[in-house]
């Protein structure tokens, strides 16, 4: 009953909270605005960028109502998601003057938030070894390497799948809903409320998102909900700690990681920075295929429910 309290009152929030702050964005000037030289920018009038404000503040009131971690650890994951947020809404707002901020002090606030998380005791210290049974813990350097690298490529590609009327919040809503059965599963009871109160959040925004969206969350919301499923599949699905169960939160979170894992090496082999925003990402190419937008975020919804559905299963065969 609890979880279903948390989601509802995350949806509420969220969905109290973004008419207004949508009033003051478009009253300042907090918009994105359509660009005819851009493939990236196909919407046809300006859009708020607000709804990333909504999702924290739903996120972080319901988590303080419901999640019962340390205090050390609460702090390290409320407050590595306030500066990924304060970060994103610099970024945005660079934007709607038709600027770019540099990616590299973004970069550096998004690796301190990872580092926070990890410094808070939530990392990935090893797994199983398949052939004798026995625990492989690894090196300190080892663990804190692939933790915040973990926690920042998750919040990376979230970010990047942000492309569409209602694709980056639908596949970080099935991608939530994929880790809270994972989390049950594994009778953890922390992650499990983490991933129901993101799932709350995310349809809330949803309801202002779905095309033809009244509202964006730019890349302060995207890159939030990104470093909090990073966060709620390590302190949930790594634990498993077999070395199958590595795949899991990956299956998971399939989409986006997959698609922007191969976005990432195209731009290395043809020498483009990692950082700049192109048209490159599935849902583009499928578009430029002459799939509809709702064909094309439909398509890539069912994609990422089979692979949460695959990582279900590799869950319960073990």
């Amino acid at each position: 009953m609890s979880f279903l309290v948390a989601f509802i009152l995350a949806f509420a929030i969220v969905v109290a909270l973004i008419p207004p702050l949508r009033t003051a964005a478009l009253r300042i000037g907090f918009v994105d605005k359509p660009r005819s030289d851009s493939a990236r920018k196909i919407h046809r009038e300006p859009i708020p960028l607000t709804a990333g404000i909504a999702i924290f503040i739903g996120f972080t009131v319901v988590y303080l109502l419901f999640v019962r971690d340390s205090w050390i650890q609460s702090l390290a994951i409320l407050g590595g998601g306030l500066l990924i947020l304060l970060i994103g809404i610099v970024d945005d707002w660079y934007k709607t003057n038709g600027k770019e901020f540099p990616a590299l002090p973004k970069m550096a606030v998004q690796l301190s938030a990872a580092v926070l998380v990890y410094l808070s005791g939530i990392v990935f210290s090893g797994f199983e070894n398949p052939f004798n049974g026995t625990y492989v813990t690894l090196p300190d350097w080892l663990s804190f390497l692939f933790t915040v690298l973990w926690i920042f490529g998750v919040t990376t590609v979230i970010n990047f799948s942000d492309g569409m009327d209602g694709l980056a919040g639908g596949l970080s809503a099935i991608s939530a809903t994929t880790l809270l059965v994972v989390a049950l599963v594994m009778g953890l009871q922390g992650p499990a409320m983490m991933a129901v109160i993101t799932a709350g959040v995310c349809a809330g925004y949803l309801l202002f998102n779905r095309p033809p969206a009244k509202v964006f969350m730019g890349d302060a919301g995207a890159t939030f909900l990104g470093f909090m499923l990073g966060v709620i599949a390590l302190d949930g699905a790594f634990k498993q700690a077999t070395l199958l169960s590595l795949f899991i939160p990956i299956l998971s979170l399939g989409v986006p990681i997959l698609d922007n894992v191969r976005v990432v090496i195209s731009r290395i082999r043809n020498g483009v920075p990692i950082y700049k925003a192109d048209a490159s990402q599935a849902h583009y190419r499928l578009l430029a295929a002459g799939l509809k937008p709702v064909q094309v975020v439909s398509f890539l919804f069912l994609v990422n429910i089979c692979f949460g559905l695959f990582s279900i299963v590799l869950l319960l065969a073990q």
